[in-house]
């Protein structure tokens, strides 16, 4: 009897009947808590409750899934797949590690394909990992919990991944046993009782070296215009980018509606829809594209940014060179498509071989499309805008602001102390 409930259990022998009673009798000697519902004491009742990490694991994909975008769900993916070979019973049998890589990153963590038949190669890894998988229980040993921190620290060439892809992989290494918490599979999380040395974190500070200045933005986007058809079509895209600061998903979802081109001043882009690419595999759509809102914003925020005539008159020119998409919109393919980071990004690579200097192309100046966003803002600041207004337009915290343009904000400090000395010479 447990509380006020009565419990009964049948055996076939009176040994294994025996032998219940004395593990009952154990746990209530070690004053262990019994379970009202199941008349068990509370470490039989966790071990009934148990599961194989790799359920686990692909239960956690489940339940993060659904409110996750298409490269969020990619992430999830790649940090289970990586943590997952480590908490197997034994290797005996077990594929290389490319072959496991894509057989759990592609099929057993990415929840579209689960209704699909894999190739046998695959459901022969996937049918090793569930025989091997050890349960989650097992992770309250620290050795296996730091063998999955080792994992997640390599990349699968055996070399040190990227300080910011470790930290990003064992946030959700740490998420998905905070969820074995909540589903009462661990009483704690082992993380927490783990000395383990973070890597280095990743500077967020823009490199000036990556900056094109005025001059030289105004010869790439030349040289974007000069090469080919495909070149005058994306002029005005990435004129989006070093002009208004927009992401390039930004750019692709932008619409005619979101236009404000006056024949004359200045003009106006309300950015408030972003095409991010995640890959067929990981939106529910099927398409490689997702529509989504602005980044770290809420669903129908919108982003005003005051454009100068330069780009306005790219708008307006390629508006009636090429019109719009039939869903209205600015950018399209020759085949009425969303512009692809591959295309552009050929694009781009070809302007810098003829804009730049020898030099120049072997340096890191303007190595990605996404460097003319970067100019963007370096531009503003260096011109005296207010660091608020300016994190208004770019769609950052004043905070990110700081962080990761701090080099070209100290830039400034010349001009600051210049002013600051007049000011202090008019008060003598």
């Amino acid at each position: 009897m447990v509380g006020t409930r009565e419990h009964a259990e049948s055996f076939l022998t009176q040994g294994l009947a025996d032998s219940r009673r004395s593990e009952l009798m154990t746990a209530a000697r070690k004053g262990e808590p019994f379970d009202v519902e199941s008349g068990l004491p509370k470490s039989m009742v966790d071990q009934n409750r148990d599961i194989p990490w790799y359920e686990h694991a692909r239960n956690y994909i489940a339940m993060k899934w659904d409110d996750s975008p298409g490269n969020t769900r990619r992430t999830l993916a790649e940090a289970m797949a990586t943590v997952t070979p480590a908490f197997v019973k034994d290797t005996k049998g077990m594929p290389d590690a490319r072959t496991v890589r894509s057989a759990l990153y592609g099929w057993a963590f990415n929840k579209n394909r689960w209704e699909e038949e894999p190739p046998a190669e695959v459901a022969q890894v996937l049918a090793w990992f569930q025989r091997k998988s050890l349960p989650t229980s097992a992770l309250t040993d620290r050795l296996l919990v730091k063998a999955a921190l080792r994992a997640l620290s390599k990349r699968l060439d055996g070399k040190t991944a990227a300080p910011g892809t470790i930290s990003r992989k064992r946030a959700i290494f740490y998420n998905s046993l905070e969820f074995a918490v909540d589903a009462e599979l661990l009483t704690d999380n082992p993380l927490d009782r783990v000395k383990w040395k973070a890597p280095e974190q990743v500077t967020e500070e823009v490199d000036p070296a990556c900056v094109p200045n005025p001059a030289q933005a105004a010869k790439l986007l030349t040289a974007v215009r000069d090469q080919s058809k495909r070149g005058r079509r994306l002029t005005a895209f990435f004129g989006c980018m070093y002009y208004a600061a927009a992401r390039p998903a930004e750019v692709i979802g932008l619409r005619v509606t979101d236009c404000d081109l006056p024949r004359r001043g200045w003009g106006t882009l309300r950015l408030h829809e972003t095409r991010p690419r995640s890959g067929t595999a990981w939106t529910d759509s099927g398409e490689a594209h997702e529509k989504r809102g602005l980044k770290h914003r809420p669903r129908k925020a919108v982003r005003p940014v005051p454009i100068p005539p330069e780009l306005v008159a790219l708008l307006r020119w390629h508006l009636t060179a090429y019109g719009a998409a039939p869903d209205g919109r600015v950018f399209q393919t020759l085949r009425g498509g969303l512009v692809q980071d591959t295309g552009y990004g050929e694009v781009w690579a070809e302007a810098r071989s003829r804009a730049l200097t020898p030099t120049e192309f072997h340096s890191a100046l303007a190595k990605r499309p996404y460097d003319l966003r970067h100019a963007a803002v370096s531009t503003w600041l260096s011109s005296g805008v207010e660091p608020q207004l300016v994190a208004e337009r770019a769609g950052h915290s004043v905070a990110v602001l700081f962080r990761v343009y701090a080099k070209f904000l100290k830039d400034g400090d010349d001009a600051a102390n210049a002013k600051i000395s007049a000011r202090l010479g008019r008060s003598v």
